[in-house]
Parts: C-alpha cells; sequence; structure tokens
C-alpha cells in the first residue's frame, strides 16, 4: 500500500468527476427515481429495529434459559448493527428521505445504539468524509496506542501481534461509545469549534448528550434490573449486545479502508491534498462482495463504499446501481477502483495488511 498517492491533474480530476456526476443524474433521471430511500429501505428498518427491539421484550416479559436470554443478546446486536448501518447512517446523511424531519428522527436512531448524533456527523461526515484515511484527521483510523493503522502511527513493540488480537478488540467500538468516547469527543469538537452545519449552542449539546445516557441507562441496565432480571446477567447481556455490534460494524469499516489497496496521502506542509475529493476516494476507499445479496442487503450497502464516498447523500439502496456507473466512468479515466470480489478475500486482505503494519519499520 502506497502512502503517497499518484497525482491526477486537476482538469482530468474535474472532468472525471462531471462525467461521473452527469450519467448518475441521467441514471435517476431515466429510470424516474428519487436518490432517497423507497419502500425497499422502509421495510428494511422494521426488520432491523424488530431484530434489534423484539428479544428486548421477549427477555423482559418472559422465562426462559439464561443461554436463550444469551443468544437474543447476540440478536440484539446483530439488530443493533443493522439499525445504524441501514437507518441511522442514511439518515444523518441525509439520504433516508426527502423530507429532512425524517431524516433527523432516523439518524436519531443513533441515541438508541449508545452515541450522539452531534459527535458522530463530526467525526463521519466531515473528518471521515473529507480526510478519508488520512492520519491524524479521519479518526476512523485512531485507535490508541493500542493498533497501528497506518505507516503514519507510531509503530510500538506489541503490534508485532495486532494481526492476532485486533480482532478481539473490535468488538468493543459500541461499548465504549456508551462509556468514554461520546464525552472525550464531545469536548474535543466543541473546543475546536466542529460542526456538521450549524454550529449549535456547547450548553444545548452538552445537555442532549447527558439527557439522552441517563435515558440509555433506564432503559438497557434500570428496567431489566428493576423487572427482577439479576444484575450479573443484565450487564452480561448488555456487553454481549453491544460487542456483537461493535465487531460487525468495525470490520465492516476496516474492509473498506486498512486494507493493502486503499492509500494513506500524506498532506503537504501547507495541509494540501494533491488530488480533488473524488479521485481523493478512489484511492482510498475499496468495495466488497459487491454481488453477494445478503452482505449487500445487511450492511446497508457500506460494500458499496466507493459509492458512498463519492455521492454520500445518496441512499444505499441505490449503490448496487450506480456502481457499474462509477466503475465504467473511473476505467474510462484510467483511475482506480478498488474491488474484492468476496467479503472472505477483503478480511484476509485486511488482516495481512495489519501483519505489514505490525512489524517493525526500516530506519532510514
Amino acid at each position: 500500500m502506497n502512502i503517497n498517492t499518484p497525482i491526477f491533474s486537476k482538469n482530468d480530476s474535474i472532468k472525471f468527476f462531471r462525467t461521473l456526476n452527469k450519467r448518475v443524474n441521467e441514471y435517476f433521471k431515466e429510470n424516474n427515481l428519487k436518490k432517497t430511500g423507497n419502500w425497499k429501505l422502509h421495510l428494511k428498518t422494521i426488520i432491523m429495529f424488530t431484530l434489534f427491539l423484539a428479544p428486548y421484550f421477549l427477555i423482559l416479559t418472559l422465562n426462559m434459559s439464561v443461554w436463550v436470554q444469551l443468544l437474543l443478546t447476540v440478536v440484539m446486536g446483530v439488530g443493533m448493527a443493522g439499525v445504524g448501518m441501514n437507518v441511522m447512517h442514511d439518515g444523518n446523511h441525509g439520504s433516508y428521505s426527502s423530507k429532512s424531519w425524517l431524516n433527523q428522527f432516523m439518524g436519531g436512531s443513533i441515541y438508541v445504539l449508545a452515541g450522539n448524533v452531534y459527535n458522530w456527523q463530526v467525526q463521519h461526515n466531515v473528518l471521515h468524509h473529507t480526510y478519508t484515511n488520512i492520519h491524524g484527521h479521519d479518526e476512523d483510523l485512531d485507535a490508541g496506542r493500542i493498533i497501528r493503522f497506518t505507516h503514519s502511527a507510531k509503530w510500538r513493540r506489541f503490534h508485532k501481534f495486532q494481526h492476532y488480537y485486533s480482532i478481539f478488540l473490535y468488538g468493543l467500538l459500541t461499548f465504549n461509545w456508551a462509556i468514554t468516547t461520546d464525552i472525550k469527543q464531545m469536548r474535543r469538537y466543541i473546543k475546536k469549534g466542529l460542526s456538521y452545519g450549524k454550529f449549535q449552542s456547547p450548553v444545548k449539546q452538552w445537555t442532549v448528550l447527558v439527557i439522552t445516557k441517563l435515558i440509555y441507562v433506564i432503559v438497557w441496565l434500570a428496567i431489566p434490573m428493576i423487572l427482577g432480571i439479576t444484575w450479573w446477567k443484565v450487564l452480561i447481556g448488555f456487553f454481549v449486545m453491544h460487542y456483537t455490534a461493535g465487531l460487525i460494524l468495525s470490520v465492516v469499516f476496516q474492509l473498506a479502508h486498512v486494507v493493502e489497496e486503499t492509500d494513506n496521502p500524506i498532506p503537504g506542509e501547507n495541509g494540501e491534498i494533491e488530488n480533488t475529493w473524488a479521485v481523493h476516494q478512489l484511492y482510498t476507499t475499496a468495495n466488497f462482495a459487491p454481488k453477494n445479496k445478503i452482505v449487500n442487503w445487511f450492511t446497508g450497502g457500506l460494500n458499496h463504499q466507493i459509492e458512498h464516498h463519492i455521492f454520500p447523500n445518496i441512499s444505499h439502496i441505490h449503490y448496487g446501481a450506480i456502481a457499474k456507473i462509477v466503475k465504467q466512468t473511473a476505467k474510462e479515466h484510467n483511475l482506480p477502483y478498488h474491488e474484492f470480489k468476496t467479503m472472505r478475500g477483503a478480511i484476509a486482505a485486511h488482516f495481512r495488511h495489519l501483519k505489514e503494519l505490525g512489524m517493525k519499520p526500516a530506519l532510514n
């Protein structure tokens, strides 16, 4: 994987994106389609929320063995990840619906996933989508000291084992949301004056954070205990739910950006990136399992990360169709289009890359 992305001329970059944008717009016009979600997304929303919440109510109302309860918490974790990838994600990108209030409502589903709208929109919509795969700017590449995701990150002796232990840490993603991540991010983002859209009052943001966290604790921890479920069962179930969701979400992200083929461009002295934004996305992003119907459906089209990064305001239900347009246009302009035919191949590429990043860097 190159850390210095090849430079594509500005004129050619502009020509590429204009051509691509025109073709995609023509696709929607010719097929009389809206770029937002439709009944397919609405049906999926019902299914994902059912997977997420139905087991919760079953556990609260029925007498069942601890093993059945544990299995249901795994199902809740699957549903939790499904809501995040299919509903919350489109909502916070404004692509779920043409109605802004519905996008806000669906985007707000992140509160029942233990997250926060403001933090997620800054980290994902602003930092990740603007500075994709750039060390020190794209916080999705920041795993603290424990995992080294880029050549620019400091190497530590224990990184040589990261391709073994990383998978066990991936499951802690949403669990960390619930405990510490949101507090740290909000403090950092407000201090820097970052926002997605109009900057809101810090007092309002902190108030929303505190209230939603309290409600979250009441719903997922206090109510089950009050209704008679033993405290240790509640805590184990809570952790298993989060671990399942975190593992799914982390792996899906890593396969799109932290693989052998994608680049980690290094900004110049003034912080500039040589390639234009759209071309930058092609060099730093990868698709995987594009023809796998189950992966396509469950991941909310996040296996079509290239299409998502270039057209974040188009609902994921259209990515499969416009992927053909993007791939062909990139080929015509001699631009890369990173794609793994299978999910297994992408997973193998990710862990090979982690192993390579874990090796001690050669001295210059």
